[in-house]
């Protein structure tokens, strides 16, 4: 248990940071899960809409110190290659 007033408020601001970073990380996977979901359907068009859009959402959470950037870049670039195969 955080003793001294440092440590105190240092628990007190790990709180809140873990709050906003799981809520970021939550949003960024809702954003994957559609394009997983595109490409299972097999709807190409939809696929390609869905990695538009989540692309930016995960280079806004590698920014934000969500995800490392070597994280984002692999799974982006995983999620573009069965993306092109559907077609």
């Amino acid at each position: 248990m955080a003793n001294t007033p440092q440590s105190k408020k240092r628990a007190r601001q790990n709180a809140r940071r873990l709050a906003v970073k799981k809520a970021r990380r939550s949003r960024i996977r809702t954003f994957l899960r559609n394009v997983e979901s595109a490409i299972a359907a097999g709807d190409k068009q939809a696929a390609e809409k869905a990695l538009r859009a989540a692309q930016p959402e995960l280079m806004r959470g590698v920014t934000k110190g969500v995800f490392h950037k070597n994280t984002a870049a692999r799974k982006m670039s995983r999620l573009a290659a069965r993306v092109k195969a559907l077609g």
